[in-house]
This record gives C-alpha cells, structure tokens and sequence, in this order.
C-alpha cells in the first residue's frame, strides 16, 4: 500500500513539517453544579513523520487531549491545527469528513464488529466512505499485509488473539492511507509480550512509511520506542524528553 501524505491546498502555517499544532488549547467539563478544567492553555507541536507519546497519570487529561487534538472533542478557547488546517474552522460535517480521509484511530478494546471478519472490519470505513467493494477489500488486505496478518483475513474476533485482534484494528487505521494515526493505550489489554510486538509494529510502520503516530500510553515500553514522550500532569504538559537510544 503506497502511503503517500497528501497536504491539504489550504494552509495557515509556515512549516509544512508540522503535523499538529495546539496553540493555548483549554477544555472545560461543566456538569452544571461545578465546572472542571480538563486541559490548561496546552501547547504542543508533532511534526510529520514523528511517533509521539503522550503519558501521565491517570486522569491528567492525556484521552482528552487526544479528543481534543483530532476534532472528536471541541475545545473552549486556543486552536488546533493539522497539516495547517485549523479545526475550528471546519463545521461539525467537514470535521467528520476530514477524520475518515486523513486519519486512523486505535483503541485499547479493538471496536471491532464481532460478526465480521479480519478483512471485513479493516476494509469497514472505506465501504462508509463510498469506496467501492472491490477496490475496499483490496486495500484492506494490503493493509493486512503491512501488519502481517494477512493468513487470518477471514477469521472473526472471536478466533483472533488480542495481538491478532489489535493488529486488525491498526489494519483498519491504515486503510485510507492517514496522514496521522491517533492511539489510545493501544496496549492497554495485552500482555507483555503482544504489547511489545503491537509497539514494535507501530514503530516499523512508522519508520517504513512515515505515518505520524500520537499515542496515548501508561506503557513505558511505548514511551522508550517512540521519539519523544510527552509528560502531562493536572491538565498541563510539564515535561517533553527524548527516550536515550
């Protein structure tokens, strides 16, 4: 699968090697008796190409600045833009549309359709999308391919290990060829040994193809892989390192 970035024709930046950029970006929960601050003026840049991990403890706000990042949450006050493109300047339908052409999800508990098979659930969104059926499953395979998962196209969840099961999912992520792919404990339900080789994955398609990776982990394993680790503490980043080697 030839994973070419393509770059929107509209932009408001002037580094073109910037995937992602926050600028002040604050999120507030009201429940109507109290109002919480879940993300503090956050400031971040991911460049293209870059794998990112964002950790911290639990309820620091790492899931809501993802939400945040990748228009599936808006945002009280800053901005967010991706490759140049702000996202408050799309509406609710052009931000929807925008999240099914050029990026790819992963979630810890896989979201996958347990009626279908491998092949079926990766090649699901390019089906919503209109792509039609035949040129869909030969994406997915391909995208199987690139996970190596190819010999268990045709099995269902069911009949899949949580490696197997995540690999199906990251399948699906690729299939309409993102210019990001946003994770969320993309480890968070395997074992030590699957979660080593889910990050591991992660890291090859990310050097092989350059697909930009922002990845939401308590896994230390992820964070030492990845290029830098974003710290957040009482919705804040607080530290940015580079892991050595």
């Amino acid at each position: 699968m030839a994973l070419t970035q393509e770059r929107p024709a509209e932009t408001t930046q002037t580094d073109i090697d910037v995937m992602v950029r926050a600028v002040g970006v604050t999120k507030r929960y009201d429940t109507g008796r109290v109002s919480v601050t879940a993300l503090r003026g956050i400031d971040l840049t991911i460049r293209h190409g870059e794998m990112v991990a964002i950790m911290g403890p639990s309820g620091c706000g790492k899931t809501t600045l993802l939400n945040c990042l990748s228009g599936l949450d808006d945002i009280d006050d800053g901005e967010v833009f991706i490759q140049g493109v702000a996202l408050g300047s799309m509406s609710d339908t052009e931000r929807t549309r925008y999240r099914a052409r050029r990026m790819g999800f992963v979630f810890q508990f896989y979201n996958l359709l347990t009626v279908l098979s491998a092949v079926e659930n990766a090649e699901l969104p390019l089906l919503l999308a209109g792509i039609p059926g035949r040129e869909a499953r030969a994406r997915a395979l391909e995208a199987l391919a690139m996970v190596g998962l190819v010999d268990r196209a045709h099995h269902t969840p069911a009949e899949l290990s949580g490696g197997e099961r995540q690999r199906t999912t990251i399948a699906r992520a690729l299939v309409n060829q993102p210019a990001i792919v946003w994770a969320d404990e993309p480890t968070g339900d395997l074992d030590s040994t699957n979660a080593d080789e889910i990050t591991d994955l992660m890291r090859r398609l990310n050097r092989e193809h350059g697909i930009t990776f922002a990845i939401v982990t308590h896994d230390i394993g992820v964070g030492r892989k990845a290029d830098r680790i974003v710290r957040m503490m009482d919705g804040q980043i607080v530290e940015e390192v580079r892991p050595a080697g």
